[in-house]
Order: C-alpha cells, then structure tokens, then sequence
C-alpha cells in the first residue's frame, strides 16, 4: 500500500527572495497581537484577573482602581504584545532565520522565540510589576505570571516561523 505524503515539493526549500525587515516586523506584530490573545486566554480564567496593563493605566493615567479599566487593559495589554512581536521580527531577521529551509525556520523560530519570552517574563516581572507598578507578586501568580509569557512565546514562534520567508 502506498503511502500518502502530505509535505509540499516545496518543504525542504529555501524561499524564493529573502524577505524585507518590514516583512518580518509585520509578521511579528501580527504574531505579537495573536500570541497576546493566546496568553489572555490562557492567563484569565487561570488568573482571575486583568493583566496588569489595567493597573499600569491606573497608576499613570486612570483616577479609579485597576479593576475600573478592563477594557484599555486589555486594548493595552493587545498592543504590548503585538509591539513585542514587531521587535521579535526584526530579531528572526538579525539571525537569519527567514532564510532557512521551511522545517529550519519554524523550530528555530521556536527556540528563539522561547528565549525571547523568557526575556520579556523576566523584564516584565523585574522592571515593569517590580519597579513601575511596585507589585511583588505571590509564587503562584508568578508562575502564571511566567508561563502566560512562555504560551506567548510558544504561539509567537509558532506564527513568524510559519509564515515569515513563505512565498506563493
């Protein structure tokens, strides 16, 4: 019996022209704004709570409590992550990772994209709830904390490695 391959001719090949920088910043934040809704969706019923972009608006432009700001919370929390994508598209590009065969660019897309979010967990925590937002969260809203940027990461990757260097 026959066996059904279901890889295109095309799956071990190089893409056809590289792609621009702006190329892949607009995968990234399209990446970015997909993975953010990925991680809402994970971090809110986990969470119970608003990300923190609703206490960021509390503190340096709101007069009510975080809880009064869902909406521009997420809005926020939506732009954030498609930003962070952009720059993670510029990043796939500086490594060069658009210019690797089809199976190439999605697990390196992958690892790096890990790394990249295990960076912005780590800036998050440290700079953004630490020192602009004085919160200090407890070990359990950490991890949540932690893992919702690694499903960003997981779902960003995932985006730019399948989509950036692909031609029709």
């Amino acid at each position: 019996m026959a066996k059904l391959d279901l890889r295109s001719e095309r799956a071990d090949a190089t893409p056809d022209r590289s792609t621009t920088l702006a190329d892949d910043v607009v995968q990234g934040a399209i990446g970015g704004a997909f993975a953010t809704v990925v991680l809402t969706a994970y971090r809110l019923p986990v969470a119970r709570s608003l990300p923190p972009t609703a206490a960021f608006w509390e503190r340096y432009a709101g007069d009510g409590d975080a809880e009064d700001y869902p909406g521009i919370g997420l809005v926020l929390h939506l732009l954030y992550g498609a930003g962070g994508g952009a720059v993670f598209g510029a990043i796939y590009r500086a490594f060069g990772v658009a210019e690797l065969p089809e199976h190439g660019r999605e697990t390196a897309g992958m690892v790096l994209a890990t790394a990249y979010g295990l960076a912005l967990s780590a800036f998050g925590s440290r700079i953004v709830l630490g020192r602009l937002l004085k919160m200090d969260l407890d070990p359990d809203e950490s991890l949540v904390f932690h893992v919702g940027h690694l499903v960003y990461a997981l779902a960003l990757g995932t985006w730019v490695g399948s989509r950036v260097g692909e031609r029709e």
